[in-house]
């Protein structure tokens, strides 16, 4: 099956080279996409008619949490968290403990139709369910796959469940990379992670040929813990333990790190994830890219959200503060995952992931201003169609692949399922 995109305005994503075209698109993990007015009867493609519209890939995110779909709206915590430690204790923590499959079911349907609307159609997602480790992470991928949304996902380990739930989470980790999946070795972050634990997730990524997926020095308090109990910066943990060997490796957040763990990092082949409206909203700091390899930080949500051009603006505003950064340095950045999933060899973002942007500019555009309408005109409103492997998920503004409304119903349903345990925990 395949996908003819007539009277198209074709933006490339890398050199921003602005095209008037057709575009036949290929379905399938490797399709293929050809600009050509001509197209062979026997293909008898489905058209679609873009005139007046923008083509372009089809966006990614760095860090996610599809765990947390389910939190919107649910009720203050019984004690008001005063720091970093005690939002994750008394909210985070509290949350993931009641999550059971079918809420994590929902909060994986519910992220993966946001991500579709939103143009996203790769999600590296970071889950913890520690009542539900096992079979979690192929929940969300069926989950994902039902929607048409491609993943790379790992479950969080860490020790502040007990030794039992360490034990699981490197089971369930063993188990999903074992048949063949594509995926990264989760852990929570330095400072729930002991040195055992820290070992046998370095293994099992040299074992599977994968990666390390981890928070690292969002706040202070990982810092100052590592300090107190291995006598090093979390970074410098990281480095002598073999996480940073791996080319797959992602830490998430990187604030607290000082001019020496910068260097290891700008020499290490690792990538950064920045979450710029989680660390507002936790009121840990800012993100600095100063002495960081540029072309090895891109954008995550931290699950606040699904939409990437949110995280993208959110970046640039605060990087004025910190390091400083352009317009076209933040599309960059948000651009920057794509080579991440390229050099690494996985699967689900090829050329065929596409999104039709219905973008009613007011000036003109083109290649050499394009970054300045990415920050200050383009919205996830504007993105019309998207097209995930060659398949078209989203058509209108509408999910052609699953019944919104009963998944929606569904979630609905198990919100109030984890509200009642968030009140009776």
């Amino acid at each position: 099956m395949s996908l003819l995109l007539n009277n198209a305005r074709y933006i490339d994503w890398k050199t921003l080279e602005f095209k008037d075209c057709n575009i036949l698109v290929h379905e399938g993990e490797r399709g293929k996409i050809e600009f050509s007015g001509q197209v062979a009867e026997e293909e008898n493609p489905t058209v679609i008619d873009c005139k007046g519209k923008f083509v372009t890939k089809s966006f990614a995110c760095g860090h996610h949490h599809v765990y947390s779909a389910l939190s919107r709206g649910m009720g203050a915590p019984s004690q008001i968290p005063t720091n970093f430690l005690e939002i994750l204790q008394y909210i985070w923590w509290k949350l993931d403990k009641c999550l059971d499959k079918e809420m994590i079911e929902a909060s994986a349907l519910a992220t993966a139709i946001y991500c579709a609307k939103n143009g996203v159609t790769f999600v590296i997602d970071h889950h913890s369910s520690p009542s539900a480790i096992e079979d979690s992470l192929e929940i969300i991928a069926a989950a994902f796959d039902k929607v048409g949304i491609s993943h790379l996902l790992c479950y969080e380990m860490s020790g502040r469940d007990g030794l039992e739930a360490e034990r699981k989470g490197l089971e369930e980790t063993e188990r999903y990379l074992k048949n063949g999946n594509q995926g990264l070795v989760g852990l929570h972050a330095s400072f729930t992670v002991g040195t055992s634990l820290l070992q046998e997730a370095v293994s099992l990524a040299e074992k599977f040929n994968s990666g390390i997926h981890v928070h690292a020095a969002e706040d202070s308090l990982d810092e100052e813990l590592c300090q107190k109990e291995y006598k090093t910066a979390v970074i410098k943990r990281f480095f002598k333990a073999g996480v940073l060997q791996f080319p797959k490796t992602i830490l998430a957040h990187c604030l607290y790190i000082d001019p020496y763990e910068r260097d290891i990092l700008k020499e290490s082949p690792v990538s950064i994830a920045e979450n710029t409206e989680s660390n507002l909203n936790n009121n840990v700091g800012f993100f600095s890219p100063v002495g960081l390899n540029p072309e090895n930080i891109f954008l995550g949500t931290d699950g606040m959200h699904s939409d990437m051009i949110r995280s993208a603006k959110a970046s640039f505003f605060v990087g004025q503060f910190n390091g400083g950064i352009s317009p076209d340095g933040a599309y960059r950045r948000f651009r920057n995952v794509h080579e991440y999933i390229r050099k690494n060899k996985f699967q689900g973002d090829g050329e065929n992931n596409l999104v039709i942007l219905d973008y009613d500019s007011p000036t003109p555009i083109g290649p050499e201003n394009f970054p300045g309408h990415f920050i200050y005109g383009l919205e996830s409103r504007h993105v019309e169609s998207v097209i995930s492997n060659g398949r078209l998920i989203v058509h209108e503004r509408k999910v052609l692949t699953v019944n919104e409304e009963e998944c929606f119903e569904f979630s609905r349903n198990m919100g109030q399922k984890l509200f009642r345990c968030l009140r009776e925990n």
